[in-house]
């Protein structure tokens, strides 16, 4: 039947109930807003987009910060003490049940309180196992795996504050206790940092931590992969890099040069610079010493030559 729009093949002349006519349907929807404009560093085009896109990449490549390992157990009222005096990062103290209360115990308290750092109380038995059998005395602490900076990150730093780089290198120095010597000594006579060897050396541990007084968490510790390589790195970014030897060239006082970018490298212990560390020094610096005593542990070295360059620069 003619104009019977119920029947097969009809069209339905009138827009009531189609999706597509008026202002419903598609063009509503090509109405609706879509969400606030992008920031800038969101949208291709823009060059801000571009610049975080390289800023990621350049990121990308550079190796991550690197844990020192495990994180570890201070065991010992002493010990627990001085870490916290130190502003360690302590995760969490430990407290055996039923522990004598004495001083140190009570400034623990006292200490954890103020640093906002948690306390548990364990059983003598599980607190045992935690340190590994250590003479615990009733008390340990749990302190973090330390992150070490980029060696880049060392120059990075000397630039934000517009100062010339001044790094200690430490070749193969394994005393932690004098790492943390250098650490302190860095910190107190405006160094940028301190880089070590990743292998055979000794990295921040509690007792660096320790013995650095607090200045861990102040001046960045760098870990290289190859120390002679990142040695060279950093003369290529115009650093002059300086080993201390007995046998230097060059003895303290007469040494000049202090006043621009500088690495100080302080060798072992026992052995001094390594061959190819020594190879790779501008020049090698003496420190003159009464007769009789041939050397000075790496911590005393690193201190009485970066306190010489403070007083060169100032």
């Amino acid at each position: 039947m003619a104009g019977n729009s119920a029947r097969r093949g009809a069209i339905k002349k009138t827009g009531k109930g189609n999706p597509t006519a008026g202002s419903g349907g598609r063009v509503r929807r090509a109405l609706e807003g879509k969400g606030p404009t992008p920031k800038a560093f969101e949208r291709e085009g823009h060059k801000a987009y571009k610049m975080r896109q390289k800023a990621d990449r350049v990121a990308s490549s550079r190796p991550k910060k690197r844990g020192g390992g495990a994180a570890e157990w201070v065991a010992g009222r002493n010990s627990v003490v001085e870490v916290l005096r130190a502003r360690m990062p302590v995760t969490a103290v430990y407290v055996a049940e039923n522990a004598e209360r004495d001083g140190r115990l009570r400034e623990v308290f006292q200490l954890t309180s103020e640093l906002g750092v948690g306390m548990l109380e364990v059983p003598r038995g599980e607190l045992d196992k935690l340190t590994g059998g250590a003479v615990h005395q009733g008390l340990a602490a749990r302190v973090p795996a330390y992150e070490y900076a980029h060696p880049d990150e060392l120059l990075e730093t000397a630039a934000a504050r517009g100062e010339s780089a001044l790094i200690v290198a430490l070749d193969s120095v394994t005393d932690p206790r004098n790492l943390g010597a250098v650490v302190r000594s860095a910190s107190g006579f405006g160094a940028h940092g301190v880089l070590i060897p990743e292998r055979r050396a000794a990295g921040m541990t509690a007792a660096a931590w320790k013995t650095s007084a607090g200045a861990a968490s102040r001046v960045p510790v760098a870990q290289a992969v190859n120390l002679v390589r990142q040695l060279k790195a950093y003369q290529e970014a115009g650093c002059m890099v300086v080993g201390l030897a007995a046998d230097g060239d060059v003895s303290l006082p007469d040494f000049e040069l202090g006043s621009g970018p500088l690495v100080i490298v302080v060798g072992s212990e026992g052995k001094g610079l390594s061959r190819l560390v020594a190879q790779t020094c501008d020049q090698l610096l003496s420190i003159p010493m009464a007769s009789g005593l041939e050397s000075l542990n790496a911590g005393v070295a690193a201190s009485i030559v970066l306190y010489a360059v403070d007083q060169a620069r100032h």
